[in-house]
């Protein structure tokens, strides 16, 4: 299912100014992703925060890492003009306005590649791996987070009550994010499931918080224009039943993942099998020893 890019940067960069008081759930995910970096036995010398957002892991990860060269990459403008507060103006963080399937960045050129929450707002999850696999150095660590398909199961139940659109953001599950990790040829893959409840007061707080986050429909065939009141009202009464002590669930299906960046050498899955690779010293090597 397409994305549309405008919309997903657009989205995230009008709620940068209250991002970090509403994404309590993403704050949380994006501390436990980072307490996972504890077991990583090298000192890395650079680290790219891909989906960086306002910066707020990418400086914990240089509080975490004092002497690596830590870099924050958003698809959004606005919210990396918002990353400039988690900065000091003697040590301001670096900022790079970039698409996740395109990062302008050289080949094998960082250790460790974190990133929270941002693949599932990736219009090709296997273009963005093979991205990431192409600038990590050979043994480097990959670790991200992304939404799994029980995310908002409420609101997308409540939402087919109200017509047949798509109105809820379709995620990818643990099988089909790992498959893709191995297809782009990445060593050693973990991943895990973690699930989450938010709770609200009605439905319309959470539709609210949602958008202060940034959290949209950002399908190219999603429905068009403001919601209707004869439709707010029907998607209401679809989600009440669900209250739970006086207060409506929010599920939250998430996926951590990590891996590492295969050798010189290993194959890259392609469309019409693998494509070895090797350096040019693998190759000298191996006329030499004919």
């Amino acid at each position: 299912m397409s994305l549309d890019r405008r919309r997903v940067a657009a989205s995230f960069g009008a709620a940068a100014a209250r991002y970090d008081q509403a994404a309590v759930l993403q704050a949380q995910v994006g501390e436990e992703l980072l307490e996972r970096t504890a077991q990583l036995a090298q000192k890395p010398a650079r680290i790219l925060d891909v989906g960086a957002g306002t910066g707020r892991l990418t400086a914990r990860l240089r509080k975490r890492f004092p002497i690596s060269d830590v870099v924050a990459l958003d698809l959004s403008f606005g919210m990396l003009q918002a990353a400039k507060r988690h900065g000091g103006w003697w040590k301001p963080l670096p900022r790079v306005q970039a698409d996740a399937a395109a990062l302008p960045l050289a080949d094998a050129s960082v250790d460790v590649l974190f990133s929270n929450l941002c693949v599932q707002w990736c219009d090709d999850l296997p273009a963005a791996l093979l991205s990431f696999r192409r600038v990590l150095k050979p043994g480097g660590w990959l670790l991200f987070t992304t939404f799994g398909p029980d995310t908002l199961k409420e609101l997308r139940a409540a939402f087919a009550a109200v017509d047949d659109r798509a109105h809820v953001h379709r995620f990818l599950d643990m099988h089909d994010v790992g498959d893709a990790v191995l297809a782009q040829g990445f060593a050693d893959p973990m991943l895990d499931v973690e699930r989450y409840t938010l709770t609200y007061a009605d439905t319309v707080s959470l539709m609210r918080d949602l958008k202060a986050i940034g959290a949209r429909n950002a399908h190219q065939d999603r429905p068009r224009g403001l919601m209707s009141r004869r439709a707010l009202h029907a998607l209401e009464a679809a989600y009440e039943p669900l209250r739970v002590n006086g207060v409506l669930p929010a599920s939250y299906e998430v996926i951590f993942a990590q891996a590492q960046a295969p050798l010189p050498g290993a194959p890259l899955k392609t469309a019409g099998g693998d494509l070895a690779s090797f350096s040019l010293e693998d190759m000298r090597a191996r006329v030499r020893r004919r």
